[in-house]
């Protein structure tokens, strides 16, 4: 269904406006609890900046962490304010509150083109319960809603869900901001009207957590790659040893299910590198699929497997990737996905387009240096997982109608 975008409004329709944003600022904090990575803060910046430039009094809301419905000060988007300030080169307004005098009163102090923060959504534990009370109260604060937060777009939470009902009950809009209306044309043009070959990359531990991704992309992608552990459940289905390799052993016959019925389009790893133990300092060997020693483990494809695949990624011409193809995070294990992230920008240099599922697979594509030559890098780990799946995402599905996809 076509949603109502931040960007069919004028900025004569945004002047004076009291605008309520719901960003995902939910960024890593380092030892000294300053943003040690502002990603999704940069992410944000466009809707801010269309907002702030057009001379609406924003409002700005965002969770940090997990701090289960109390005020937490290691959860505090304090320094995301800081932050912020900084990536915007303006000023921003932060109040350590989320509802109450302070808040009402900042609010109503707001000018043309200011913008300001409240504090962590998750303090109240109303945020996660969806509470309609607390919708209510932050329905208050602003005419317009703008949901920039793809990554929390799969949960019906007060700041998501909750408001855009309340907004638009009360004769109000809620849109999509700049950022979720990317993610939505990317990821939804990549399964709704991909140019071919489509080729799509999974991975990661489990298929149980993928299941209804491959469901939903069997049927419209000309190539399915298998890496990640979740390529050794697929491999015990066909009779290879995995040795002490994570598998899901009440899965294999779903993997061999789903290897029937996709025939020649999925492909898995043809060799992986193996050792004793995944560890940073492990000595690695390769194998062939076949030739996984009892006592081994395996912790990434190996190198006939990541120019099978990167073969496959630049010949397509649209890339969807979605997890890693190894335990990348650890050096010995990281060359199959480096080489696969290397392959979609590649890809994407000759002209395809690239699209990564958000949080290990971004984290990838950094390591990789290549983070810049893709198409887009979903800011949503879960959501767009869901997504891919065909998930209805409660913070979408209660946005305004609208007449652009």
């Amino acid at each position: 269904m076509a949603k109502a975008l931040l960007s069919d409004l004028s900025d004569a329709a945004l002047q004076g406006l009291r605008v309520l944003v719901r960003a995902d600022l939910n960024v890593p904090l380092d030892a000294a609890g300053e943003v040690s990575d502002d990603t999704r803060i940069r992410a944000s910046l466009p809707t801010l900046a269309r907002l702030t430039s057009a001379g609406a009094r924003v409002v700005l809301l965002s969770h940090l962490g997990r701090p289960k419905g109390v005020p937490d000060p290691a959860f505090s988007l304090a320094p995301v304010a800081r932050a912020l300030a900084a990536a915007l080169d303006a000023p921003v307004r932060f109040v350590p509150q989320l509802v109450g005098p302070s808040v009402d009163e900042a609010i109503r102090s707001l000018g043309d083109g200011e913008l300001l923060l409240l504090e962590n959504t998750r303090f109240d534990p109303g945020e996660t319960a969806n509470d309609p009370a607390l919708a209510e109260v932050l329905g208050g604060y602003g005419d317009l809603f703008v949901n920039d937060a793809f990554g929390t777009a799969h949960r019906a939470h007060a700041s998501t869900e909750g408001v855009a009902r309340h907004i638009r009950a009360g004769g109000g809009q809620a849109v999509a901001g700049l950022l979720l209306a990317r993610e939505l044309r990317f990821l939804g043009g990549a399964l709704s009207a991909p140019e071919r070959p489509f080729v799509a990359i999974l991975g990661g531990a489990k298929i149980s957590g993928k299941i209804d991704v491959v469901e939903a992309l069997l049927p419209r992608v000309d190539r399915l790659l298998i890496g990640g552990a979740m390529a050794n459940t697929f491999l015990l289905a066909l009779g290879f040893d995995v040795g002490r390799s994570l598998v899901e052993p009440d899965r294999v016959d779903m993997a061999r299910e789903l290897l029937e019925r996709a025939g020649e389009s999925l492909i898995l790893p043809v060799d992986v590198r193996v050792a004793d133990e995944i560890a940073p300092d492990a000595t690695v060997r390769v194998a062939a699929r076949g030739g996984v020693r009892p006592e081994e483990r395996i912790g990434d494809i190996g190198p006939d497997t990541e120019r099978l695949f990167a073969d496959e990624i630049r010949a397509a011409k649209t890339v969807l990737w979605n997890g890693p193809m190894g335990v990348f995070e650890m050096t010995p294990f990281r060359e199959g996905t480096v080489g696969v992230a290397r392959a979609a920008a590649d890809a994407s240099a000759a002209g395809a387009i690239t699209v990564l599922g958000g949080g290990d697979s971004a984290a990838a594509a950094e390591v990789a240096g290549v983070a810049d030559d893709l198409t887009h890098i979903s800011t949503g780990g879960g959501a767009s997982l869901e997504f891919l799946a065909g998930s209805p995402l409660p913070g979408i599905e209660a946005l305004s109608e609208g007449e652009n996809q």
